[in-house]
């Protein structure tokens, strides 16, 4: 098992022979990889199996399985991810602006690779794919530290993707997985200035603050999903309990799953019993305020952590408000800044909602699960950024570059 430090001074090495393959090369790379996911499907599964055995011994909850499970369908994602990267217009060498000035500089600004991206992430193994492809198609290295519970996923991948890179004659460091899953490692990773030039967590509250809080290496980061849905009073109720049904039950365990509900007080008596009904026919459990347990039967009595909890889970908060203000009011106190919706006919509503909402995602009538790259059109993506510098909402490619001026003279002297 390589060190840190070794694995460091290999992506040093890869990524100034990265930073020479122009688009084609990278491209070629990519639909090789994408390739040989699908040709080795049956490998990666049965490593995922024991990942999948472990995690159950383990008692990790069914929302977590969920995400480390691997199948035939989901490995193909994975190659079409691969694709769909491969298809993207290339960022860098993007010239973004270019002047001439009055003594005859030309001054112009262009997309370049960031260099050496570390990604410290849980137990998501389709990311180890995504994020080479998108690190790769940017024009950078990756150092990749999975959690433990994906370890074997991971290795499985990280082998058949290097297998890729080295039918295209490139070096194969340009992607690494960290084996170490103890947190001394995440710990040693925090502190690889020098190797890494930007470090970002993926995966929940914990981690990420974990990151935020301890790394020297500049951080991009990547959103803990609070995120909540308004139905105003003149909401239409079946828009509203789809959309509400949709962002809580198809995937809880995503950071773009709803959390919280809120529902204008002159509706509730009418609309809280039938999203209720159907929130339970999907097995959500309920906790709600007082008003919302005297209306429905069998709710739990929230709590302040309720509401300020991501539970990647079938477990919804509810609150009964007076009307936008309050809901405006709720949500800054307690959002993540991930995704918020607001459900409403109403025109000025909903674009008082827009403005004073101060989430990455902010939606009209429309569930927040498609707070996602692929969805949003840029491709695969490396996490939702809910932070306001460099890069906010889904970072696809060109939020995985940096920037650089270029200036021509003629010889030019400063006076």
């Amino acid at each position: 098992m390589k060190s840190l430090v070794e694995i460091g001074k290999s992506a040093l090495k890869a990524k100034r022979e990265l930073i020479k393959l122009g688009t084609k090369e990278k491209n070629e790379i990519l639909l090789e990889a994408s390739k040989a996911l699908e040709e080795n499907f049956e490998k990666i599964i049965s490593a995922n199996e024991i990942d999948l055995e472990n995690g159950r011994k383990n008692g990790l909850k069914t929302s977590l399985i969920d995400r480390l499970m691997l199948n035939k369908e989901r490995i193909f994602d994975m190659a079409d991810g691969l694709r769909q990267i491969a298809s993207l217009d290339d960022p860098i060498g993007e010239v973004i602006r270019m002047k001439t000035l009055a003594n005859g500089l030309t001054i112009g600004q262009k997309r370049v690779p960031m260099g050496v991206i570390g990604i410290i992430y849980e137990a998501r193994p389709n990311v180890t794919s995504d994020a080479f492809g998108l690190c790769l198609k940017a024009g950078s290295a990756t150092i990749l530290r999975g959690g433990k519970e994906a370890i074997n996923s991971n290795k499985a991948i990280i082998q058949v993707l290097k297998e890729a890179i080295r039918k295209n004659g490139v070096d194969e460091n340009i992607v690494q997985l960290v084996e170490d899953t103890s947190r001394e490692s995440a710990n040693e990773m925090m502190k690889m200035n020098g190797y890494i030039d930007v470090l970002i967590p993926r995966g929940g509250a914990g981690l990420i603050q974990a990151v935020v809080k301890n790394s020297t290496v500049p951080v991009i980061e990547t959103g803990v999903g609070n995120c909540h849905i308004f139905v105003d009073e003149s909401a239409d109720f079946k828009m509203a309990k789809d959309i509400i049904i949709n962002a809580k039950t198809q995937r809880p365990g995503v950071c773009n799953a709803c959390e919280s509900i809120l529902i204008h007080k002159d509706i509730a008596k009418e609309f809280l019993p039938e999203v209720a009904k159907a929130l339970k026919e999907k097995n959500v459990e309920i906790r709600g305020d007082e008003e919302t347990r005297k209306i429905v039967e069998g709710v739990i009595l929230a709590t302040e952590e309720d509401y300020a909890t991501e539970f990647s889970d079938y477990i919804l908060a509810i609150k009964v408000v007076e009307g936008i203000d309050e809901a405006i009011e709720h949500i800054a106190k307690y959002s993540t800044g991930h995704s918020e919706c607001i459900v409403t006919e109403n025109y000025s509503n909903s674009q008082r909602f827009l403005q004073e909402v101060d989430s990455a995602a902010v939606y009209v009538n429309a569930s927040t699960r498609f707070t996602d790259g692929n969805e949003f059109g840029f491709g695969a993506e490396i996490g939702i950024s809910t932070q306001k510098l460099h890069a906010r909402g889904p970072m696809g490619l060109r939020e995985l570059t940096s920037s650089k001026y270029i200036i021509y003279g003629n010889g030019q002297i400063r006076g």
